[in-house]
């Protein structure tokens, strides 16, 4: 399948990511060109399934900054998607903490105005601490589009969470509506 429309798909380490090729396919099945990437932890989570996501992506899948002057593997993203994203990383990149790629990537794509979608996977017990909402409130100040709550993602009690069942098809409705193409 031929495809116009780059989507830059990143998740961090949270259950969910195991399940992310369920992700690329319904994105590729939208007419999605898929570019996998993720945080540092859920590179290690997701190492023996990378290679199958190389291929179904057709990309390599990436969780580091390429080297000054080295070419970019990928092509332009016309919009970016973080998810699972937990409470670490959206914390991180509203605050411009960008101490891994996928949130130097996303920091950096508010100020090119690349459009962005973010549904967090977190517990109740992260969800309860102050900072989190502050973060989502300067998330979607900054025009990024935030699934949370109602219509997005809902917290679940710790230990209770239910990776197989994360709403992707939330993720790509939200990708569609930024870059209807």
């Amino acid at each position: 399948m031929t495809t116009s429309r780059v989507l830059y798909l990143f998740g961090t380490a949270a259950p969910p990511v195991h399940h992310v090729a369920t992700a690329v396919q319904r994105a590729q099945a939208r007419g999605w060109d898929v570019c996998l990437g993720v945080t540092p932890t859920a590179a290690r989570w997701i190492a023996t399934q990378t290679p199958d996501l190389e291929q179904l992506t057709r990309h390599p899948v990436r969780s580091d900054y390429r080297a000054p002057g080295a070419a970019d593997v990928w092509p332009k993203a016309d919009v970016i998607a973080v998810a699972p994203a937990t409470m670490n990383s959206i914390n991180s990149w509203a605050l411009g903490i960008t101490q891994n790629w996928v949130v130097g990537v996303v920091a950096e794509a508010i100020g090119k105005r690349i459009p962005l979608v973010a549904m967090p996977c977190v517990n109740q017990a992260y969800a309860a601490h102050p900072q989190f909402d502050r973060s989502l409130a300067t998330l979607r100040e900054a025009g990024v589009r935030v699934l949370y709550g109602p219509g997005g993602f809902v917290p679940n009690p710790p230990g209770q969470g239910r990776p197989e069942m994360y709403p992707w098809h939330l993720v790509l409705e939200a990708v569609e509506q930024a870059f209807p193409g």
